[in-house]
């Protein structure tokens, strides 16, 4: 029994890109063993692992101690957390992709964008645990293996759809020793409309502006009106679901994205690249909660159904 309570935390990440190569970089530190799901890399990080450049964290590299194409390729017994950090993207099934290793004891943990975006995994796998991560993290893939971390990355999570687990409490700890903090929260789901107060309005304009960055977004006076103008829309939307936002956070927000160094969105990096974006999770499933709800969100909703056509565009043929 002592010998298994010294057992390493074993944790797969499933979709370890620049998100998920990050965090199991700061488990492997902590004393996790963090084995990895990623299929575009899988040569490279199987040969030299992750490289991480961060000032803030120190310089950090690590070998996973699997390196897999498929969950199911996954040895030695079940996972104590299987972190998701795949894009919610249209078509992807989630469900399928992590089922092969998901055991008994199970912790899922989704490090994902979007709002609504858990209820599909917790019905998918009822007996396990579902804890729901939202990562404040400006980092980037600039190679094969290799992440760019430029600033914050704390995770705030809890379980959902509501509480603290003591093992979200374990999983905090280990992150806390890689060195990020970790607030815990017993309303997660109010936390990420909190974050979507943000990436609901700043992602899709980045797009439609043909990739603007932040300081572009805000450089003028109706630019600045209208993210506001959307972002009272989310609140609107927040509140009429149960989970109302504090009044004063929208220009905290926006106060705090003029200040900070100018950058693209994810969503903006993913339409540059010709990657699929995550149009449903950041907004569509905004607008939709909308119209359930009964709420006018008339720029959303034209957000949205621009943000459509671009993505049509842009699809492969």
């Amino acid at each position: 029994m002592k010998e298994a309570e010294q057992a390493p935390i074993r944790a797969l990440v499933v979709g370890a890109g620049a998100i998920g190569g990050f965090y199991g970089a700061l488990l492997h530190g902590a004393g996790a063993e963090v084995s990895v799901v990623c299929r575009g890399e899988f040569d490279a990080v199987r040969e030299r692992g992750y490289e991480l450049a961060s000032d803030r964290l120190g310089n950090r590299s690590f070998r996973p101690a699997q390196v897999l194409r498929s969950a199911g390729d996954y040895q030695g017994g079940a996972p104590d957390y299987l972190i998701v950090t795949l894009k919610v993207v249209e078509g992807l099934d989630r469900v399928a992709l992590m089922r092969p290793a998901v055991g008994p004891h199970t912790v899922i943990v989704l490090i994902e964008n979007g709002v609504e975006i858990e209820a599909e995994i917790a019905a998918a796998f009822p007996d396990n645990e579902v804890i729901s991560a939202l990562a404040f993290v400006q980092v980037s893939r600039t190679g094969p293996g290799r992440i760019r971390h430029f600033a914050f990355g704390d995770l705030n999570f809890g379980n959902y759809p509501s509480g603290v687990s003591e093992r979200a409490r374990r999983l905090a700890a280990l992150l806390e020793a890689g060195g990020i903090r970790c607030p815990l929260t017993d309303k997660v789901a109010a936390a990420r409309w909190q974050k979507a107060l943000w990436n609901t309005v700043f992602n899709p304009i980045s797009v439609l502006g043909g990739a603007l960055d932040t300081a572009q977004i805000l450089a003028t006076a109706e630019g600045s009106a209208f993210v506001l103008e959307a972002m009272r829309e989310v609140e609107a939307i927040a509140a009429a679901t149960g989970h109302p936002l504090a009044p004063e956070l929208a220009e905290q927000f926006i106060d705090a994205t003029r200040k900070g160094p100018a950058y693209k969105t994810s969503m903006a990096l993913d339409y540059e690249n010709g990657r699929p974006m995550e149009t449903e999770a950041i907004i569509g499933n905004v607008v939709r909660a909308a119209q359930r709800e009964g709420v006018p969100a008339p720029r959303l909703a034209s957000l949205y159904a621009l943000l459509k056509m671009v993505e049509r565009k842009s699809l492969p043929r």
